[in-house]
C-alpha cells in the first residue's frame, strides 16, 4: 500500500515499494562527509518519518538513482531497534543503581545493622560500593554505545535525498511544459549535409572570428575549462548581469553579493558533496595548513553556486513568519571542478570551471513555496524571452533531481552549433523547491505569530548563467552575411552604445 506523507503546500509522489536493485548511474555520492565541526549548525532530520515509511524512502532513492542509499531506511530501523534495546537495558541498570544508592544513604545495611555502628560489617558496605561501581561503568558503556548509534542513524538519514513531488515524472525523461519564442529554423543548406551550413556556426568559431574569447591564453594561465572574455563579449557579460539583476529586483528580489568561499559543512547541508558517485572531484577545496588542520578549523571550498552562501545566510537563525517570503538575488563567480565532464560536445563556453551567474534564492512558508517557485520561473522566462532565445521549459524527471530538490524545472535554449548533440538543446536555467531539506540541516527556523517554531521552505533558481547564455546569443544572433552578432535590445542600456558586435575595423 502506498504511504502518503502530506507536506504543507505540496503533494508528494507515493509509489508501491518494489524490490531493491542497483542502478548504473548514481547522482549522489555515497562517500561520507567530513566530520562536522563544533560551529556547524546541528541538523534536525525527521528520522521518525523514515522509520515509519521505509519503503517510501527506499523507493524514492531508486527513483532518483541513489542506489547506495536505498538500503539506508532499513539500516536506520535496525540501528534504532538496537538503540531501543540498549535504552531498556540501561534503564534497568539505572534502577538497580538507584536502589543501591538508596541502600547506602539509609542507616541500615542488608544485615539490618546501623552503618554508623562500628560493629557493622564493613564487607557489606564494600560489596554495595563495588556493585555500584560496576553498574556505573556498564551504564557509561551503554550511553557511549547509544550515542554512537544515534550518530550512525543521523549520518544515514543525512545521506537520503529529499522526497519527490507528484509533479515530477518518474524515470529519466522530462515532461515538456511549453516553448519560449519561435524556433530559428534557417533556410535549407546548399549541401546535402545540413550541418555544413555556415548558419550552424559554433560560438567558438564566431568568437574567434570577432576576437571575443581567448581560450588558448586561459589554458596557459589556468588550464582547460577557463577563458578570457574580450571586447564585445566582456560587455555582454556585464550587460547580462545587470539586466538579470534589474529584472529580478522588479519582481521583489533584494540584491545581495555573496562570498565565494564557504565552509564545506555548509555545502554539505545544502546537498552538495565534494565528490560524485564515482569519487571524482566536483568541488575546488582550499588546502589547509598543517596548523589549521591540527586545530580542527573547518575546511573551505569555492562555491559552485550562490545557492550555498545564500542558504547559509540564515543558518542557526530564526525568521519571523510574518516577514516571509524573503527573496534575494545576486551575482557571483561560480567554481566547478566537474572532473571528467569535458568532451567534444562541451568545448567552448558550454561547460567551464569558472563563470559568472546571477542566482535567485528565497525562504517561504511551506504553503507559499509553490508561489515563490512560480515567481522564480517567471523571472527566468521573462529574461530569456526578452533575449530572443528559442527555449523549451521542462519539468525534470526524478533521475535528474539533486539531493535537496523535491521538484526541478529547467529551461533549455536552442544552440544552432549543437544540433548534432541533443538536437541543439542545452540547459541555461534551473529552478528548484527544496522544502525543508536545507533549513533542517542549517538550523533555520521560522517562528509564527503564536510563538510556535517551524521549518521554512527554500526555493532557488538561476536568473542567468553567463557563459551558456552568451554562447546562445552568439550563435542565434550571428549574421553570416554581415559577419556580426546582433545585440538584444533589452541589453542596450548596458552596452555603451554597441548594438551589434562585428569585426574590428582598421
Amino acid at each position: 500500500m502506498a504511504i502518503n506523507r502530506p507536506i504543507l503546500g505540496f503533494s508528494l509522489r507515493t509509489r508501491p515499494h518494489t524490490r531493491l536493485q542497483s542502478h548504473n548511474r548514481l547522482s549522489y555520492s555515497s562517500a561520507s562527509p567530513p566530520p562536522r565541526p563544533s560551529i556547524a549548525p546541528k541538523p534536525n532530520i525527521d528520522i521518525k518519518h523514515i522509520r515509519q515509511n521505509p519503503d517510501l524512502h527506499a523507493q524514492n532513492c531508486l527513483d532518483r538513482n541513489y542506489g547506495v542509499q536505498a538500503s539506508h531506511p532499513l539500516k536506520i530501523i535496525a540501528l534504532f531497534d538496537e538503540w531501543k534495546a540498549l535504552q531498556q537495558h540501561g534503564r534497568s541498570l539505572r534502577e538497580k543503581n538507584n536502589y543501591l544508592r538508596t541502600k547506602l544513604s539509609h542507616s541500615k545495611t542488608f544485615s539490618g545493622r546501623d552503618v554508623a555502628d562500628e560493629s557493622a560489617p564493613e564487607e557489606d558496605k564494600a560489596t554495595i560500593l563495588e556493585e555500584a561501581r560496576v553498574l556505573k561503568q556498564q551504564i557509561g558503556e551503554i550511553e557511549a554505545h547509544e550515542e554512537a548509534l544515534t550518530i550512525s542513524i543521523e549520518d544515514l538519514a543525512l545521506e537520503l535525498p529529499n522526497l519527490t513531488s507528484a509533479e515530477t515524472p518518474i524515470g529519466d525523461t522530462p515532461r515538456l511544459i511549453e516553448y519560449i519564442n519561435k524556433h530559428p529554423d534557417p533556410p535549407a543548406a546548399s549541401s546535402s549535409d545540413p550541418y555544413s551550413s555556415p548558419l550552424f556556426r559554433s560560438h567558438v568559431h564566431i568568437a574567434s572570428a570577432l576576437d571575443l574569447i581567448d581560450f588558448s591564453a586561459a589554458a596557459l594561465t589556468s588550464g582547460w575549462g577557463f577563458y578570457y572574455l574580450k571586447n564585445g563579449a566582456a560587455l555582454l557579460e556585464n550587460a547580462l548581469v545587470s539586466y538579470a539583476l534589474s529584472t529580478a529586483m522588479a519582481h521583489g528580489f533584494t540584491p545581495v553579493t555573496p562570498p565565494s568561499l564557504t565552509y564545506t559543512h555548509i555545502s554539505s547541508a545544502c546537498g552538495f558533496r565534494p565528490r560524485d558517485a564515482g569519487g571524482e572531484q566536483q568541488v575546488y577545496s582550499i588546502a589547509q595548513s598543517a596548523t589549521d588542520a591540527q586545530k580542527g578549523k573547518p575546511e573551505l571550498s569555492l562555491a559552485g553556486t550562490a545557492e550555498i552562501p545564500f542558504a547559509g545566510m540564515h543558518a542557526n537563525a530564526e525568521l519571523a513568519e510574518a516577514d516571509l517570503p524573503l527573496r534575494i538575488v545576486g551575482a557571483s563567480r561560480c567554481y566547478r571542478a566537474e572532473a571528467g565532464g569535458r568532451g567534444v560536445d562541451t568545448k567552448g563556453l558550454y561547460r567551464v570551471h569558472e563563470f559568472t551567474k546571477v542566482e535567485m534564492f528565497g525562504w517561504a512558508r511551506p504553503a507559499d513555496a509553490p508561489a515563490l517557485f512560480d515567481a522564480v520561473v517567471a523571472v527566468q522566462m521573462q529574461i530569456l524571452r526578452a533575449l530572443g532565445l528559442h527555449c523549451r521549459v521542462l519539468e525534470q524527471p526524478s533521475a535528474d533531481l539533486g539531493a535537496s530538490a523535491v521538484r526541478k524545472r529547467d529551461i533549455e535554449a536552442f544552440f544552432p552549433g549543437r544540433r548534432e548533440r541533443d538536437g541543439g538543446w542545452g540547459e541555461v536555467t534551473s529552478a528548484s523547491i527544496c522544502t525543508d531539506y536545507q533549513t533542517r540541516r542549517l538550523a533555520t527556523r521560522m517562528r509564527g505569530a503564536d510563538g510556535k517554531l517551524g521549518w521554512p521552505y527554500t526555493v532557488n533558481g538561476t536568473a542567468v548563467a553567463v557563459p551558456r547564455v552568451l554562447a546562445a546569443l552568439l550563435e542565434n544572433g550571428w549574421d553570416e552575411e554581415r559577419e556580426c552578432v546582433k545585440v538584444p535590445q533589452c541589453l542596450w542600456p548596458w552596452m555603451h552604445g554597441v548594438r551589434e558586435i562585428g569585426k574590428k575595423r582598421g
